[in-house]
């Protein structure tokens, strides 16, 4: 039985430290998941020994889970397939095989300067692929940086897991063993790809309709609203493994079924959503340090630290530059997009799957995953602020290309038909009229910032963000936009 007195101080210590050193953060070269993985590490068995934690953990088995399920759903609910429409092809093509490329560059390399397998190195190879939300969080929130090269990230990290994680169970499968003949790989990949998937989009899709409708007949406050959307979540996951499908692959399908099916949840529950992803990831972040804190030992970490060089500085770098060589965008976003991949709780999160299988070497694995994701949230996190700023003072000095495309998109050169022009003439009898149209200030950031002039009532919108410009009750009819 776990120490229920120790959980209670280990949130309590994540919640205080979270809060009180938060505005910190977001100007230092640090990360939150370098805080606490570092927090982790000192409490653990190779430090002051306060935590035990072992890979087969429960709590962090029932942590872990809840992290991950969670961070899907979301990811899966924010990936804007809206914004794409008939596009969505094209970065999917292009980031999904990249991903592919990025697996099997990993697992030559680990096959090649470890002793595992190679079935076991692909595992690494796919767990290494994963790119980390949390630690990519505050690049995607800086509204300095143009709005298309923060959705290229978003998308990948959205959209990665999705690829990796079937990989990695499909692995373990032929890892144990356990499926055999073709019948049994049907009925394998049948229950992985279909039942589970279609278990939770019948959740989420089917739960979320049944939510807007009971809330327009008899009214539900938002706080029961919030927990609902918890509540899908934790069904697709539960409805999914009890048949024998994969839950956190049912997790993202719910997520996909609010999407895709037009469905909305309450704002509130994104909002509480993320709060509850948020505390159940920096605890994840600690039990783990506490984890790697006894394990890492085990590892050959010169070996691992080079490997790490390799997957930082070298793979995926040069992948994402040749999947971006065509883009419509400045070499300024190009390296910024091919640097930003961090690793991090979600490549421990998918190791800590291999670990619970039972897989040979899965502990071993896990200790030189530890390793690489260490290195990783040390020199992506503590460059996110610096790297950051450098881009978007770039972006303030000068117009970008990315800059004048709103979507991930429209970065690979898919545009919509051309708009309707109208030349001043033309719009100042229509601001002398008696319905005189909505004016918006587009211009790059660069160019406002040397000449703040405005066309007088007009509404200051950058491009790339035009998108999520909304007008208010009183502003209808028609917009025109004007830049230089």
């Amino acid at each position: 039985m776990p120490d229920f007195v120790a959980v209670f101080a280990l949130l309590a210590a994540v919640l205080t430290i979270t809060a009180l050193v938060s505005g910190f953060v977001e100007r230092a070269p640090v990360s939150f998941p370098l805080i606490f993985l570092g927090f982790g590490l000192a409490l653990g068995g190779g430090g002051f020994n306060v935590i035990q934690m072992a890979p087969d953990d429960p709590v962090l088995e029932v942590v872990a889970t809840l992290t991950l399920s969670l961070v899907l759903f979301l990811d899966a609910v924010k990936l804007q397939v809206d914004e794409l429409g008939k596009r969505w092809l094209v970065p999917a093509l292009i980031l999904g095989p990249g991903t592919g490329i990025i697996i099997a560059l990993g697992a030559v390399s680990i096959a090649l300067m470890f002793e595992f397998g190679w079935v076991v190195a692909f595992i690494g190879g796919a767990i290494l692929a994963s790119t980390d939300p949390v630690v990519l969080r505050e690049i995607v929130r800086d509204h300095r940086l143009p709005r298309s090269v923060r959705q290229v990230l978003k998308l990948e990290a959205g959209m990665n897991d999705i690829v990796v994680l079937p990989v990695i169970l499909i692995l373990i499968e032929v890892a144990l063993g356990r499926s055999g003949d073709v019948a049994g790989w049907a009925g394998f990949l049948a229950k992985l790809l279909l039942l589970g998937p279609a278990i939770g989009f019948g959740i989420g899709g089917v739960g979320s309709w049944l939510m807007a409708r009971v809330d327009a007949r008899l009214g539900i406050r938002r706080e029961y609203q919030a927990l609902y959307g918890v509540g899908l979540v934790l069904g697709a996951y539960a409805a999914a493994t009890a048949a024998g499908g994969d839950g956190f692959l049912a997790a993202f399908a719910a997520g996909l079924g609010v999407v895709l099916l037009n469905q909305t949840l309450c704002d509130c529950f994104l909002e509480y959503g993320e709060v509850t992803a948020e505390m159940a990831m920096l605890l994840a972040l600690v039990l783990f340090g506490a984890v790697l804190s006894d394990i890492l030992g085990t590892a050959n970490i010169g070996v691992a630290l080079l490997l790490a060089g390799l997957v930082i500085f070298a793979i995926r770098p040069s992948v994402l530059g040749l999947i971006l060589v065509r883009t419509n965008m400045s070499w300024e976003a190009h390296a910024f997009i091919s640097w930003f991949g961090p690793r991090g709780l979600n490549s421990l999160l998918l190791a800590l799957l291999v670990v619970h299988a039972g897989v040979a070497g899965s502990e071993l694995l896990l200790a030189t995953v530890g390793v690489v994701v260490l290195a990783s949230v040390a020199i992506h996190g503590g460059m996110a602020t610096p790297v950051g700023g450098w881009y978007g003072r770039r972006a303030a000095r000068e117009t970008l290309a990315e800059e004048r495309e709103s979507t991930a998109a429209g970065l690979f050169g898919h545009h919509e038909d051309e708009v309707q022009r109208i030349t001043p003439e033309e719009l100042n009898r229509l601001l002398n009229g008696q319905n005189p149209p909505i004016i918006l200030d587009v211009r790059s950031r660069s160019s406002y910032k040397h000449d703040q002039a405005q066309i007088p009532g007009s509404v200051r919108v950058p491009p790339d963000l035009i998108n999520e410009w909304t007008p208010s009750d009183n502003e209808t009819g028609l917009v025109v936009a004007y830049c230089t």
